[in-house]
């Protein structure tokens, strides 16, 4: 169905031009039916020039068709619309009925003008609603602003941003904290702040001042170009709706092909046993014409890939990224949600809130354990860093470092094995620890050096502001089934799950114990789990959950890559909102499948017991395909 979708716009891609063929057949059309009204001659008694006039009047508007479906049996593929439409006006010339063969195609002819103009304006909408690349940009060279096209410009080089103005590469704030909007990349119109060195986004826009970017990306591989690729490539994966539309297409036109066959076939074998019913052969070739031209599949195979695509852009819209119309499909379904804690949940901005040493001095402690955290993306690394950086401790070079997924990192700082991660890692090494450790509700960081423990440092974490919005919206949704998944200690997990109103939370997991939980989970008949991590070291639990949804930090390249959903805003609360989008694509795709078939079936029997003529039926389809492109627009107009 593909080609054929793509010979719509082959024949319907220039406009308003495209109405030129129909209003010159619709003239002619209009002229002939007048001259055989008042019986003018030589037309009304003259067959032949009937002929030749509807003929010209068919030429335009058929022409088209027809070379479209010669090509389509070219490339084997014998039953599409095209097909149809010839067989039904070819036989509406053979049987005599000439102005209808020309008239339901220049009918035709208009309204899929007129449903290719709908797709491609929802199509030009929904990609306005992410795709905000301008043109130029603004590069110092030679001391100079130089207006240039953003692909030219080189990793490295300096451009300025005036205020107002977008940002069109990815890089580093070379002036001082300033204040963007980056709606286009969260949908929040809420400002951010981007401190001195800060990282700066294609998309964003600099709301107080003119400012300068160290760009860092190429054009190509901007976040927001990613963004837009995602977006795009997305249409490529196909949701289960709209492969089985495609695979009942392929079943459903040849199927009506023979039926329409036999609306002609079984009345004459009727004739022929009961010689009191009387047959035309004429009449019921006109019943098995109306039954093809009402067949045509066309609402179905563009209405509901529309609908997956509109869902995405909605989700675009509000900092939502779905890599696939499938995903949009199974977040509609899911039964169950499991959140990761750091990061995902609460803020993963960890303060220090104490540091013990029992065996070395706290800043020699502090020195080490920064040290051998150096080279972590943690957030816990993070913040013991610039805890250490802070106090205006020196942190030495690291000799070698390996980091240990779910326990910390085993290093080696001036000659010194330093073990800097939770309980279980110096447990694991054989390293004795206080008991206490476990049972402190901050999170803690425990430090051995040489194979002896020396000390711990206590940080605190803080929980989402919108953290417990998310399990309350999820329980309005009927998803009543959340749990806590957290590699923290089960104390500190169960206390924050309190607060949010999760019935169930685990801690101490590594990232294979969430994995399996979720596996299982799955695994069970009838069930759909979603895993909503912070794309870091969740990409195991990501991969085998039925939808895995990441927190992307404005597009982590992690998040990006590991995930199925991306959620460009951090935050908890577009969980739900990303269900709900999911839910209503489902809903209208499943109206514009039960609404068209159910409305093609009525005017195929009416068309088959006499009751419909072909105008009715051109009508009834090509309307049938304006409403259900409609519909599936209501998805990007709903407020979530």
């Amino acid at each position: 169905m593909d080609k054929e979708h793509h010979g719509h716009h082959e024949i319907h891609s220039h406009g308003i031009k495209a109405f030129a063929a129909p209003v010159f057949s619709f003239a002619m059309l209009l002229g002939g039916m007048v001259m055989a009204h008042f019986g003018f001659a030589p037309f009304a008694g003259n067959i032949i020039v009937q002929y030749v006039w509807y003929g010209i009047a068919f030429l335009p508007v058929g022409l088209p068709v027809v070379r479209e479906a010669v090509a389509g049996m070219a490339s084997h593929d014998w039953f599409n619309e095209f097909t149809l439409m010839t067989i039904a006006c070819i036989g509406a010339f053979c049987i005599g009925e000439l102005p209808e063969a020309v008239g339901v195609m220049a009918f035709y002819s208009v309204g899929e003008t007129l449903q290719d103009m709908a797709v491609d304006k929802a199509t030009r909408n929904i990609s306005r609603l992410v795709d905000v690349r301008g043109k130029q940009a603004t590069v110092i060279r030679d001391g100079k602003g130089v207006s240039v096209d953003p692909e030219t410009i080189g990793v490295g080089e300096m451009i300025e941003v005036g205020p107002g103005e977008r940002v069109e590469l990815d890089g580093t704030l070379l002036s001082s904290e300033s204040l963007f909007d980056t709606s286009a990349l969260t949908g929040e119109s809420v400002p951010r702040e981007v401190p001195h060195g800060g990282e700066v986004l294609a998309g964003m826009i600099s709301l107080q001042k003119g400012v300068r970017v160290r760009v860092t990306k190429a054009y190509s591989d901007s976040t927001l170009s990613r963004i837009l690729d995602m977006v795009r490539e997305a249409s490529s994966r196909k949701a289960h709706a709209e492969l089985f539309i495609r695979r009942f297409a392929k079943i459903y036109t040849p199927v009506v092909v023979s039926l329409a066959l036999l609306v002609v076939v079984i009345p004459a074998l009727v004739s022929l046993l009961h010689p009191q019913f009387e047959y035309h052969f004429s009449e019921w070739v006109y019943r098995s014409l109306v039954f093809l031209v009402i067949s045509c599949p066309c609402a179905l195979v563009i209405s509901v890939p529309l609908g997956y695509f509109a869902g995405i852009g909605a989700a675009s819209r509000l900092g939502i990224l779905f890599k696939g119309g499938n995903y949009l499909e199974k977040i509609g379904r899911i039964d169950t949600v499991a959140f990761d804690k750091t990061g995902t949940l609460t803020t993963g901005r960890f303060s220090v809130e104490d540091v013990s040493c029992a065996a070395m001095d706290p800043a020699g402690m502090l020195s080490l354990m920064a040290a051998a955290e150096s080279s972590s993306s943690h957030p816990l690394a993070k913040a013991l860093e610039s805890y250490a950086v802070e106090k205006g401790i020196v942190v030495p070079a690291v000799e070698s470092m390996s980091e240990k997924p779910g326990f910390g990192a085993v290093s080696m700082v001036d000659g010194l094995e330093v073990l800097a991660g939770n309980v279980r890692l110096l447990h694991n090494e054989g390293i004795h620890c206080p008991d206490f450790l476990d049972k402190m509700e901050n999170t803690v960081i425990a430090c051995a050096v040489d194979g002896k423990y020396v000390g711990y440092v206590a940080l605190a974490d803080t929980l989402k502001p919108d953290a417990a919005k998310a399990v309350s919206q999820l329980h309005d949704l009927g998803i009543n089934d959340i749990v806590m998944l957290s590699g923290d200690k089960d104390a500190i997990a169960k206390a924050n799950a309190v607060n949010l109103g999760i019935k169930e939370a685990y801690g101490d997991m590594l990232p294979q114990d969430k994995a399996a939980y979720v596996e299982r989970v799955a695994s069970m008949p009838g069930r759909s789990i979603a895993f909503v991590g912070d794309g870091m070291n969740d990409a195991p639990v990501l991969a085998v959950s039925d939808v895995g949804i990441a927190m992307g930090g404005l597009g982590s390249d992690v998040a990006i890559e590991s995930a199925d959903v991306i959620i460009q805003t951090d935050e908890p609360s577009r969980v739900p909102v990303a269900v709900r989008i999911g839910r209503e694509t489902h809903s209208v795709v499943k109206e514009n499948i039960i609404g068209a078939i159910a409305i093609k079936i009525i005017i195929m029997v009416l068309g088959t017991m006499g009751y419909a003529s072909l105008w009715a039926a051109v009508f009834a389809d090509v309307g049938v395909a304006l409403l259900a492109v409609v519909n599936s627009m209501r998805i990007l107009w709903k407020k979530y």
